[in-house]
Formats: C-alpha cells, sequence, structure tokens
C-alpha cells in the first residue's frame, strides 16, 4: 500500500533517458556480497522482526536473504499508517524495520519513534535516484531510505462498468451500489472526498472536513467494505467493481483478469512513497540496516517490482525491468497524470479532528 506535498519531487519526466543511460551502469551493482566491515558491533542478530504493509514484499526475496545471512525473519502486517504508529507508541511488537510513507515519517521523527541510519551499513543508497533522496519528510536521509512509490486511484473492473471512468464521483454513483470498496485509511479516505469536493487533501479547515464528512456518511449506503488488505480478492472475485486502491494490488488483480484498469481521477489524488526505517527501541539495529542494504540491490529491487507490481525509486533496477512494466501507469505514472495529484503532509494538531469525524463515519 505508499504516500505528499507539492514541493517534494517526484522523478515523473525523462524517464526513457535515464533508462538508457541504467543500462551501461548495471555492471557493478548486482553481485550479492556481505556488507563490508563496519564499526563497533558487526554481528549479526539470529533473528529479524520486520513490520511491514500487506502484500508488499516478495516471499522468495525474505527466503533468499534468510539462506544468505543466516538469519530468520520474522514477517507481520498493518493496514495503515496510523496503526503501525499506535503499535509503535505502545513499545510493544519489538520490530526492527518497518515501512512508514512520507507524512508518517515526519510524524514518527517529531515523536522521537525513529533511529538514526548508519548508512556506512546502507552503500546500495547510492542505487538510488536522486529524486527520492533528501525529501523535506526527512532531510538528508537521516532516518529512512525510500522503498516504494506511487499514486492512489480506482481499479475498475471494466467488465461491469461499461462508463469511461475519471472521476472520484463515480464512487458516489447509486448504481454501483454495493459493488465500491473504499480503503480503510482514514486519510486517503477523506483525501477522496476532499479532492471531489475540489479542496487540498492537506486541508486543516474545519468546514472543509465537515463537507468531506458528510459526503462520505451519504456513500455509506453504496459501500460493500472499507477493507486496505483485499482489494486484489474483490476485484478479481467480481465482488467489487470499484475500489478505491493502490496500483500495485490492481496491477495483480490485472495480471488474473485483463477487464481490470487502473484510474487515477481527473480531479488527482495521492501522490506517496513508502520508506524502510527503523524504530528506536529495534533490538536488531545492525542486521536491519544489512537487510535494508539487501532490499536496495539493483536485482532484489527489480525483483520486489516484479512480484508487488509497485514503481521502486531504484535508478539501477530499472533496466533489469521488462519494458511493460516501465510503460504501465499504474506502476510508473506518466507527469501528466500527476499534474492534480498531492504529497500527504503532517496535519499537526488536526490530526484529532480528523480522528473523531472518521470515527463518526465508520460509526454510523
Amino acid at each position: 500500500m505508499v504516500r505528499r506535498d507539492g514541493e517534494r519531487a517526484v522523478w515523473v519526466t525523462g524517464l526513457v533517458a535515464v533508462l538508457l543511460l541504467a543500462v551501461g551502469l548495471m555492471a557493478s551493482g548486482c553481485g550479492k556480497k556481505k556488507p563490508p566491515a563496519v564499526t563497533g558491533d558487526p554481528q549479526l542478530a539470529k533473528v529479524l522482526n520486520v513490520y511491514n504493509w500487506s502484500n508488499y514484499i516478495d516471499e522468495e526475496v525474505i527466503r533468499d536473504f534468510e539462506k544468505e545471512f543466516g538469519v530468520k525473519v520474522n514477517y507481520d502486517t498493518y493496514s495503515s499508517n496510523e496503526e503501525l504508529l499506535a503499535k509503535l507508541m505502545t513499545g510493544v511488537g519489538g520490530y526492527d524495520v518497518i515501512v512508514p510513507s512520507d507524512y508518517m515519517v515526519e510524524i514518527m521523527i517529531k515523536e522521537g519513534l525513529l533511529a538514526p541510519l548508519d548508512l556506512q551499513n546502507i552503500p546500495n543508497l547510492r542505487n538510488i535516484h536522486e529524486r527520492f533522496l533528501n525529501l523535506p519528510f526527512d532531510p538528508g536521509n537521516r532516518y529512512t531510505v525510500p522503498y516504494m512509490w506511487g499514486t492512489v486511484g480506482i481499479g475498475v473492473n471494466t467488465r461491469y462498468v461499461e462508463d469511461g471512468i475519471d472521476s472520484w464521483e463515480a464512487l458516489w454513483d447509486p448504481k454501483y451500489m454495493g459493488r465500491i470498496v473504499m480503503l480503510n485509511d482514514m486519510r486517503e479516505t477523506f483525501g477522496v472526498a476532499l479532492k471531489s469536493l475540489g479542496y487540498s487533501l492537506n486541508t486543516t479547515d474545519p468546514a472543509a472536513l465537515e463537507q468531506a464528512k458528510a459526503k462520505l456518511v451519504a456513500q455509506k449506503s453504496l459501500v460493500k467494505a472499507y477493507d486496505s488488505e483485499n482489494i486484489k480478492h474483490f476485484l478479481v472475485s467480481g465482488e467489487a467493481w470499484l475500489v478505491h486502491a493502490w496500483p500495485g494490488d490492481v496491477a495483480m488483480a490485472a495480471e488474473e483478469n485483463p477487464d481490470i484498469v487502473y484510474v487515477l481521477p481527473k480531479e488527482g489524488g495521492t501522490i506517496w512513497a513508502d520508506n524502510l526505517a527503523i524504530p528506536k527501541k529495534a533490538p536488531n539495529k545492525y542486521t536491519a540496516e544489512v537487510f535494508i542494504n539487501y532490499l536496495l540491490r539493483p536485482d532484489v529491487s527489480a525483483r520486489l517490482t516484479k512480484a508487488i507490481l509497485y514503481g521502486n525509486p531504484n535508478r539501477e533496477a530499472w533496466a533489469l525491468l521488462d519494458k511493460e512494466i516501465l510503460e504501465d501507469p499504474a506502476i510508473f505514472p506518466p507527469e501528466e497524470a500527476l499534474a492534480n495529484s498531492e504529497w500527504m503532509q503532517d496535519l499537526g494538531d488536526a490530526t484529532t479532528l480528523y480522528d473523531r469525524l472518521w470515527t463518526e463515519i465508520k460509526g454510523k
């Protein structure tokens, strides 16, 4: 599942030129070597605890890491940034690697929940395109490195939806009653309502938020479910025809059912980037950094995109991807599709208002 302000540069233009350049740079990046010697204790832990979004890694990548480094990986999942934050705030879990989105990184840094990274242990950071480095939510990449990026739109089953969908308003069309699924994600779902009303998805204006709440309440009778973890199932099975969704889930569904397409509505939506980070209380920080470095290998990063169908910011991996993936607008969206989209920002004190309104919507 990614995810946001106008100041944050997103790589979109010049993809073809960069890809051609990347072909000549692959010779030195793909070797599977142990990380270089570092200061301090270089001993790998026997166990690594990873907390990530659902359906957001290739299980074979984990198994290969376990074989190569002799580390057992325990893998747990969450369905929203807020769920991740709540788990870290309680101090339970003992996680070593987490994958927060951009705006949540900003919150976690302010709350003192993340450990500074020793970038000497993550030399593969050099493989990341500079457009995804040193972003405002984490200047200097002190706490995070980018994992995947993308947008949020609508998965459409064209077998049942013959109309050319180009607007969020389709999610309020009564003829699709019971065939609509929304993400169980406060910020993303509020973002849809706000963008459809002409507001920024980062607004903190109480009047705008009340309008968005009223619109979401009016939609509830049409919604089959609020669900962030079963998007592919809903689309492939035909149980839902319009699904508020992350593009990777839609792309995976489309592999099984060619009637399914991804649409980024004309009003725009969310641009997001998910990031690899280490909780401040992580018991196995060095091993976590070794794991992060492993995920940034060009061959591993390319395998991840092939498996989960999300765009990666690893320029050394692009030459290893099929043309079909590189030209899929759901995975690597073109510039024009992003024109009205936004990065999410930390809402500050307004988060409390969002929480209250979201609870009221879900409780209706």
